[in-house]
């Protein structure tokens, strides 16, 4: 018999990095990928300016999706972003 794999799903997040930027990404793993970040592994800004704290997420059913969101959120303002996390825009 076969095995089926599983899928994942993907996570779109933003993080609250120490100095009050914020950073956007995708993952698999989220709890990993937090851990990473203040570890100083995750990414070459955060590992400057962590540590980081989640501030928002969102899961998306495939890696494409998730990316496409990435891509929307990083061309929102700092002000729409702030909105995004306040709950008050949707994406």
């Amino acid at each position: 018999m076969k095995k089926v794999e599983k899928k994942k799903s993907w996570t779109v997040y933003i993080v609250r990095c120490a100095n009050g930027a914020l950073y956007t990404g995708i993952t698999n793993d989220l709890a990993g990928r937090i851990a990473d970040h203040n570890a100083g592994r995750g990414a070459k800004y955060t590992a400057a300016f962590g540590p980081v704290e989640l501030a928002w997420k969102r899961r998306k059913k495939d890696r494409s999706a998730a990316s496409k969101l990435e891509a929307a959120i990083k061309k929102l303002s700092r002000s729409e972003k702030d909105g995004l996390l306040a709950g008050g825009r949707k994406i």
